[in-house]
Order: C-alpha cells, then sequence, then structure tokens
C-alpha cells in the first residue's frame, strides 16, 4: 500500500463525463446494497433516526423554535460523516472481502491516520457554524416581529417568511458548499490511503467538472432526505443507507 506522502502527491483523476443514467445506476446499486445487507444500513440509518428526535425533542421541549428550525434544516449535514460505515460495506461487497461489524465499524478509524477523523471535525464544525448562522437570521428578523417570536403562527407572518426564504437561501449555499467538500472526499477516504486535502480536492473537482449532474445529485439527495425526515425522521432509516450506499458507487463511477 502506498504511504500516505505518496498518496498525497498523486492526486486522483476524476471522470468528467457523469451522466444523469448514471445517478440512476448508482441509486440502483445503492438500493441492491441495502436489500443484500440490511442490517448495516438499519443500524446507521436507526442511529441518524434517534440523533434527529433527540435534537428535536431537546428543541421542541425546551420551546426553542429558533433552535429547532434550524436544527432540523441542518441535521442532513452531518449524513456523510455516518455513511462512512455504509462506504465501507459497500466497498467490501464489491471487491468480495468479508463483511463483520468489526470491520464496518472500524471504518471510522480509517487507514491508520486519522483522516477520516479530521473530516468528521469538519462536518461537525461546519454544523456548529450553520445552527451559529440561522440562529443569529432568526434572531435578526423576529426581534421586532409583534407576534411571539418563538410561535408557530410567526413563521406565517411577512416578516416569518422572509426570514425562512433568506435562510433558506444562505442554507442552501453553504449545504451546497459542504456537499462540494465531502460528496467524494469521505468515501475515498474510506477506499484510499490519501489526506484528506488531496481527498477534498478531488470532491471539488468532481463537482466542478460535472457540475449538472452533480447539482442533480445534490437535488435528489436533499429531496428524498426530506421527504424521510417529515414521518417523524423514520423514513431515514431507508433513505439514508441506499443513499449512503449509492454514493459509494457515484464514487466508484467517479474515480474509479
Amino acid at each position: 500500500m502506498a504511504t500516505l506522502e505518496s498518496a498525497a502527491a498523486e492526486p486522483a483523476n476524476v471522470a468528467d463525463d457523469l451522466a444523469l443514467a448514471d445517478l440512476r445506476a448508482a441509486l440502483g446499486a445503492g438500493w441492491r446494497d441495502f436489500l443484500a445487507m440490511p442490517q448495516y444500513g438499519l443500524f446507521f440509518g436507526g442511529i441518524y433516526v434517534l440523533a434527529g428526535i433527540l435534537i428535536g425533542y431537546v428543541a421542541f421541549i425546551g420551546g426553542e423554535l429558533s433552535w429547532l428550525i434550524p436544527a432540523t434544516a441542518g441535521f442532513p449535514l452531518i449524513a456523510p460523516f455516518i455513511a462512512v460505515g455504509l462506504y465501507e460495506a459497500s466497498r467490501r461487497r464489491e471487491a468480495g472481502e468479508p463483511l463483520s461489524w468489526s470491520k464496518v465499524l472500524g471504518a471510522l478509524k480509517g487507514h491508520g491516520d486519522e483522516q477520516i477523523l479530521s473530516m468528521g471535525v469538519i462536518v461537525f464544525v461546519a454544523f456548529g457554524f450553520w445552527m451559529i448562522v440561522a440562529h443569529a437570521i432568526f434572531a435578526i428578523f423576529m426581534a421586532e416581529n409583534g407576534v411571539g417570536g418563538e410561535s408557530l403562527a410567526a413563521l406565517l407572518t411577512p416578516t416569518g417568511l422572509t426570514m425562512l426564504a433568506v435562510g433558506s437561501a444562505v442554507g442552501a449555499v453553504m449545504a451546497f458548499a459542504f456537499y462540494t467538500v465531502t460528496v467524494i472526499s469521505l468515501p475515498m477516504l474510506v477506499d484510499r490511503n490519501v489526506d484528506f486535502l488531496t481527498a477534498i480536492i478531488a470532491s471539488i473537482r468532481t463537482v466542478k467538472t460535472n457540475l449538472f449532474a452533480m447539482l442533480a445529485w445534490a437535488v435528489i439527495i436533499s429531496v428524498l432526505l426530506f421527504i424521510a425526515m417529515i414521518p417523524a425522521f423514520f423514513g431515514l432509516m431507508v433513505a439514508l443507507p441506499v443513499l449512503g450506499h449509492a454514493t459509494w458507487h457515484l464514487y466508484r463511477r467517479v474515480v474509479g
């Protein structure tokens, strides 16, 4: 296996001909992986669901609508890191290697160089930054609103609707930037002995050279996760693992 230094000196080539058909193929492969080894998908999906319910419960019980909305909206940001185990499960199934809980859960350690954990820090810092920005937007727009700022009725006022529009626009920009950095980098860190900066560069290049297809993939992820979150997050038990496995196959199509 190449050393970290030599791998970092040779950036991965990425395909520049990604098409919508490749996205459909990745989703199909992700669904087949989920059906072939559902225990891993349901496990990681369950963790994601429990985390979402906990975040929502704490914010809702505390009467903090200003935290509940950004927490719910930004919650998908941590999905790529939770999906690391799913990438490893798909990698092993594709390579014909034996599957075990120790190997799948051990994927978080990466190749013993803490590169995946470094990406995890970036993921959670990004989530925290989004929470601060979103809370600030909420406070700026709702501070002078005549309706109680912590009531759902406040969101239906002109000020509340404007706040939601601005917050959604800012959130979309931040989410796409985060997606650009992580969509290929995390599967690559599972697959290859490279440093996280090399993986991030490959991810950015992939989005840049396949902008239409990668925008479409971002929309697919966003729509499926949003729909799956509606029934008290429980739809994520299936949506998250399928998308996680599918992202692995999309990575393999792009990087090979």
